[in-house]
């Protein structure tokens, strides 16, 4: 026997962000899986900033938790600094945020992965998909190994044919000089499946032991550390946090930048693939943005076990020279020395308009696809769509309808309705402002919002589920017990109101109105409510947000309930746009191409208009695609 042949049910290519849920999803519903990775040294591994979290994205950890998923309590074991982001402003933008120790969150997630049972890790490059009559079967290893599958998930990052630049220096690597997965890529090519070229990037490293911080602010953790799984004893994980630091670019800074343009190969023409918008490299914001004098850095420790620090806000591409001039200019930098260069890399991704809702494609069957290769950025990002991934190619071999998540019910699914309904031509991430019903979609609540979901599919036990529907009954009763309560007008409430600079009260009120009130809450008022219950502090943040934004959640569940509606008018898998009159020629051509399950998707679409979309429920509704 010249080569390996194994079969398994569950076959997962790529060991990052999403290939790590991806695998941990399937091997904990019960099916044998494999995941494959170029080098078991890659696992979870940070290849840019070493955190997890931040505005938005902490939101789509706390769902993967909720869910049944591994970040969350991954970088509760494994942080160094833990902050809230957005506390000044409304529950909805409020995000947790966790630097992480790079290697330690390596290491736990890894010996995760190590001990799940039906989980195999195996070191090896993928390089061909075996695909018989539009049906994955299987993947080639380089080395002609063959591995059989009932369903494949793709979690390739940004190795597919990737390459690592700066200045005139190209090397055919991975991230973090990691090996190139050279083949994959054509063998999708091959298989029909339309692939793009885009491009991200990271800063250097610097030696700490060379930084000089007294020029520098530094930048605290939260006092009161927050987790961001609900499973953590928030009490476990208070313990004493390492520092960042805030310092900032300036003209000279900018000014051997602009000298040296020409010399990155982002403006050189070397580059092909298209960078994402929302998190430039620093020559482009000095490019983009010349009337500004300065731009801000994070200089942000990589481990407890390195001197390695992570200049945030400054990746770059320029030649090597070039960077060692330009850090050189920063407040506190002076006398850096450089660990590791800045670089960009390109890689492969997926086109859009190829997969479904459920992240399955929509001509091959089983296979399915997650994380930097559908074209968004983020490991958190990367994170949800493979336990999405891996929940659904479980749930193919299971028989059942696939997970899909709508709009209403969570960053994930906006996240992938996104990366699904429109045209990305360039790295898409994930913003608070993408969220329509974001009230509703709060980091703090994910665990009343999906926990529910996690349980029926399989991945949360009865005991957490049990505790999740107490806690939303204690909620419902307090919210209910406070909308009875009244108050007098009386020295004892005008004392506490005078404590926070409220206006007195002239005459009795409802204590909900004071809650309301922005100076106060739930917790402010207790010295008044004498009947109050001695609730745990979870629920009573969901008491003080319930009563504090009742009328806003009341307008959001409305907007909710007309969504719903339209996002259950379903058509037709086999719809041909073709016979559809008066609809226009790029409506058709868009609507073929991305196949939308819903006239909510179809509304979503780049180039359909609301009269694209009156002239398709008229169709629709006459029934006349049936007689066609």
């Amino acid at each position: 026997m010249n080569y390996v042949e194994e079969t398994y049910d569950i076959i997962i290519v790529g060991a990052g962000h999403a290939g790590c849920e991806a695998a941990l999803a399937a091997a904990r519903l019960g099916f044998q899986t494999i995941c494959f990775t170029v080098s078991i040294d890659s696992v979870a591994m940070m290849p840019c900033n070493p955190n997890i979290g931040g505005t938005s994205k902490g939101h789509l950890v706390r769902e993967i938790d909720a869910l049944g998923g591994q970040m969350g309590i991954n970088i509760d074991a494994t942080f160094i600094q833990s902050k809230m982001l957005n506390e000044s402003k409304g529950p909805a933008v409020h995000s947790l945020r966790a630097q992480a120790d790079k290697k330690a969150y390596q290491m736990r997630m890894l010996r995760t992965m190590q001990d799940q049972e039906n989980l195999t890790l195996r070191q090896g490059e993928v390089a061909k998909l075996i695909i018989e009559n539009d049906k994955v079967l299987g993947v080639i290893m380089s080395s002609g190994a063959k591995y059989h599958a009932r369903a494949v998930v793709l979690a390739t990052g940004t190795y597919l044919s990737s390459r690592c630049l700066y200045g005139d220096v190209i090397e055919q690597t991975g991230p973090n000089g990691m090996k190139s997965a050279a083949f994959l890529s054509d063998s999708l090519r091959e298989n029909g499946v339309e692939l793009l070229r885009f491009k991200t990037g990271t800063p250097a490293r610097i030696d700490g032991n060379t930084i000089d911080y007294s020029k520098m602010q530094e930048q605290k953790g939260d006092e009161r550390i927050t987790p961001f799984s609900f499973t953590t004893d928030p009490e476990s994980i208070q313990k004493e946090q390492v520092s960042c630091y805030l310092t900032y670019t300036n003209e000279k800074t900018h000014e051997i930048i602009r000298e040296h343009i020409d010399e990155s190969p982002m403006y050189s023409g070397v580059i092909e693939g298209t960078g994402p918008r929302y998190c430039p490299s620093l020559e482009d914001k000095v490019v983009r943005f010349p009337d500004k004098e300065r731009h801000q850095l994070f200089v942000e420790p990589e481990g407890l076990s390195t001197t390695e620090m992570y200049v945030s806000g400054a990746s770059s591409s320029m030649p090597e020279a070039v960077q060692h001039a330009f850090y050189r200019t920063i407040p506190g930098l002076e006398n850096a020395k450089i660990v590791r260069n800045a670089y960009a890399i390109e890689y492969d991704c997926l086109a859009s308009g190829q997969l479904k809702p459920s992240l399955e494609f929509q001509n091959i069957s089983g296979l399915f696809s997650a994380g930097q290769f559908n074209g968004s950025s983020g490991y958190e990002e990367a994170g949800a769509q493979g336990l999405i991934a891996g929940i659904n190619a479980a749930r193919l071999l299971s028989e059942k309808e696939p997970l899909v998540l709508d709009r209403s019910q969570a960053y994930i699914g906006v996240l992938i309705d996104d990366l699904v309904t429109k045209e990305n031509h360039e790295p898409y991430r994930m913003m608070t402002s993408r969220a329509e019903y974001r009230l509703l979609l709060r980091q703090d609540n994910a665990d009343l919002r999906l926990t529910e979901i996690g349980h029926e599919i399989g991945l949360i036990s009865d005991e957490r589920r049990d505790k999740v529907v107490v806690k939303q009954k204690l909620i419902n009763d307090e919210v209910a017990r406070v909308h009875t309560v009244n108050v007098g007008n009386n020295p004892k409430v005008n004392g506490l109101l005078d404590k926070f600079n409220s206006v007195n009260l002239s005459s009795g009120a409802k204590l909900t109105e004071l809650i309301r009130r922005p100076e106060l809450s739930y917790d402010k008022v207790a010295p008044i409510d004498p009947e109050r219950p001695e609730l745990p502090a979870d629920v009573r943040e969901q008491v003080d947000i319930e009563i504090k934004y009742e009328g806003y959640i009341t307008r959001q569940k409305k907007q909710v309930e007309h969504f719903k509606k339209i996002e259950g008018k379903k058509i037709p898998a086999e719809l041909d746009y073709e016979k559809v009159p008066s609809l226009r020629i790029e409506a058709r051509q868009k609507l073929a191409k991305m196949r939308p399950q819903s006239i909510g998707a179809a509304s979503r679409i780049l180039g359909v208009s609301p009269a694209d979309i009156s002239v398709l429920l008229v169709y629709l509704e006459s029934g006349k695609y049936l007689e066609d």
